[in-house]
């Protein structure tokens, strides 16, 4: 099978450490990428920054240079667009080339509010076309494993599971300078849809979409202090952006839970407190608990290295615990451990396999979710 050709949107030459080129590009110039995908056009703010790009990243020189998603969208040879930018241009960025009939492989958030979302993925629908939205911590090994083990009937059917996570950023209170716009919420991205976003589509991977959903936010910080890596704390702003969020839910009766089963997650921005890992899961069942910490953060597509990730399972009947070993495939070891998951969903949108990889159906229900959550915080 021929490469899938397709096109970066985002990948600069001036954020080398950025997502696009540390993310990204390891696995797609990797031997397994190249045979999978082939990159033939870049799109930048403009066709001069679009050129700088594929220098400094030394791509093919015959690699195409352009500065609107227009003009990229009226590219026949693209197959596929990837969008790396920041959520706000989202939408603008890969409407054109939805319209246009291309693939579109987009970062989460897909967009920065549930109307934009919504035109995605209706156009999507419309048009008939494959997309695909970066939740990669759900092919992470670790995520994937923790749901075999449940589909295996290991502790028997879930009775009820129990989430504790802080993380999303560095710290409670301080903002890098890049990040300051995480306090502004009509961007779209920040701790609230990224750090939790995330983990939250990870759990409902795991367990199934959760129903009679009640949450509860609350801004606890609302004073954040930005950062500039030469000059220290160079001012003060205030943010509208919740950095407290519980939810409790039902999930739903299923081969691997009971009727009535219940889920509880308690996420908030920072570092844990005291000894705590960033991230404990735990998994009550009918015949034991499997317990899920994580020591380097909320997610496991960026921080699921297997020093940091540490999987139990007790048995209730010998009171037995047993470590689960889980492990990266030996391609995804020769990548930046950022690479490894987001190579994953690039693996399963390659093989074309239905529903092996996450749509844009799929970012719009937890868009809707996540939108009811801050809805209900609003009234």
């Amino acid at each position: 099978m021929a490469p899938i050709r397709a096109a970066l949107i985002g990948l600069s030459a001036s954020a080398k450490t950025g997502w696009a080129s540390g993310a990204h590009l390891p696995y797609l110039l990797s031997p397994r990428g190249l045979a999978r995908y082939q990159i033939v056009a870049l799109c930048n703010s403009s066709t001069a920054a679009a050129r700088a790009a594929i220098s400094a990243f030394n791509l093919p020189s015959e690699t195409r240079a352009y500065g609107s998603p227009a003009d990229l969208a009226a590219d026949a040879d693209v197959e596929l667009v990837i969008c790396c930018t920041r959520v706000d241009v989202h939408h603008e960025t890969v409407r054109p080339s939805l319209a246009a009939g291309k693939m579109v492989y987009c970062e989460w958030p897909l967009a920065q509010d549930l109307e934009h979302v919504r035109d995605l993925a209706q156009l999507a629908r419309e048009k008939q076309v494959r997309t695909m939205v970066a939740v990669q911590g759900r092919v992470a090994p670790s995520v994937k494993k923790l749901r075999e083990l449940l589909e295996h009937g290991r502790i028997g059917k879930v009775v009820s599971a129990e989430v504790r996570a802080a993380g999303g950023l560095n710290d409670r209170e301080i903002l890098p300078k890049n990040l300051e716009y995480f306090t502004k919420r009509e961007v779209g991205g920040n701790v609230f849809t990224i750090g939790f976003g995330h983990l939250w589509d990870q759990i409902q991977f795991v367990h199934g979409d959760a129903s009679a959903l009640q949450s509860r936010l609350h801004l606890q910080f609302p004073n954040s202090k930005i950062r500039d890596p030469e000059t220290n704390i160079v001012k003060t702003v205030q943010s509208d952006v919740p950095d407290l969020i519980i939810v409790t839910s039902s999930l739903e009766e299923s081969a691997i839970a009971q009727k009535e089963a219940t889920l509880l997650v308690r996420f908030r921005r920072g570092q844990p407190s005291f000894d705590e890992p960033a991230l404990l899961w735990s998994i009550i069942g009918e015949k034991g608990e499997i317990r899920l910490t994580n020591s380097g953060g909320t997610g496991m597509q960026a921080t699921g290295d297997t020093a940091s990730v540490r999987l139990v399972v007790q048995d209730f009947a010998t009171n037995k615990v047993e470590q689960i070993e889980w492990q990266w495939e030996a391609w995804q070891e020769d990548l930046p451990l950022y690479a490894r998951s987001v190579g994953a969903l690039y693996e399963a949108f390659s093989e074309g396999a239905e529903k092996s990889y996450p749509t844009f159906e799929d970012a719009l229900k937890r868009h809707e979710q996540l939108d009811g959550m801050l809805a209900a915080w609003a009234a």
